[in-house]
């Protein structure tokens, strides 16, 4: 099963609870989730198996639901290859 960058952008609806609050319960279910991953200022991007990205994704929007939101927009991004792995570094590496 190959690598795969799945970027992740979860916007949190609440009318009284703060939204970088709610992101930050997402963005700690990604952290311990034990893949590789880079916080940006817009999404935060996740390295590992499709399946894997997924559920973390999942449950990423789930935490935020449970924290309180009301609703929430959830965009994804992904690049896949057929028959190898997609990394950040490759990307970004060069930049760190």
């Amino acid at each position: 099963m190959n690598l795969i960058n799945l970027g992740i952008q979860i916007v949190p609806k609440s009318k009284t609870l703060d939204s970088y609050a709610l992101v930050d319960e997402a963005i700690a279910v990604i952290q311990q989730s034990g893949v590789s991953y880079t916080v940006t200022p817009f999404e935060t991007v996740m390295e590992g198996p499709q399946d894997r990205l997924m559920e973390i994704a999942k449950q990423a929007q789930d935490a935020v639901l449970a924290a309180g939101a009301d609703e929430v927009l959830v965009y994804y991004r992904m690049q896949i290859r057929k028959d190898s792995d997609v990394t950040m570094d490759e990307k970004t590496g060069k930049y760190q």
